[in-house]
């Protein structure tokens, strides 16, 4: 437990880091467009990972996939892609890196479809499974766990907070 008192998730007790997350934005829909993609990068980033190593480089990740801005990151080129691999302040794995400039395109070609990919989020059943069906074709490096993961995130489906956490209703 933490100095402010309040019970976590075991995963968030004792970790300044991992309690800010867990209070402030797991389970918390992002903004726009920018923050789902930001969400689920981190998601792909983080599987096989711990969350605190993918927290620690998040800074990192902003200013290496330039603010999770999709158009920007759209562009990214072969020589972008080498950059990255070089880049210390980041996971360097070529599939993710790959993945993340794959899924900017596929979710800005999303974009010009639906508009929002939020609100085009908004109007699917609140089932992973069929959330899983509609991206799985468009994203690499996306699975069923990390489907899940994605959705809790960001709110879509309920995260499971453990017996005794602040956040449970």
């Amino acid at each position: 437990m933490l100095a402010d008192g309040r019970s976590r998730c075991g995963w968030a007790n004792g970790d300044l880091l991992l309690a800010r997350y867990h209070d402030e934005e797991w389970g918390v829909p992002p903004a726009d467009d920018d923050g789902l993609f930001e969400a689920l990068t981190l998601e792909i980033f983080q599987a096989g990972l711990s969350w605190r190593t993918v927290l620690r480089k998040r800074e990192g990740f902003r200013r290496a996939f330039a603010g999770f801005a999709l158009p920007a990151v759209a562009a990214f080129t072969a020589d972008d892609i080498a950059r990255l691999l070089a880049d210390p302040r980041i996971v360097r794995h070529r599939g993710k890196i790959e993945a993340t400039v794959h899924n900017a395109r596929a979710l800005l070609a999303l974009q010009t479809e639906v508009g929002t990919i939020g609100a085009w989020l908004a109007a699917l059943p609140r089932d992973p499974d069929a959330v899983y069906a509609a991206l799985r074709p468009r994203l690499a490096f996306f699975g069923r766990t990390t489907c899940v993961s994605f959705l809790q995130a960001i709110g879509f489906i309920t995260p499971p907070h453990e017996p005794g956490c602040w956040k449970v209703r």
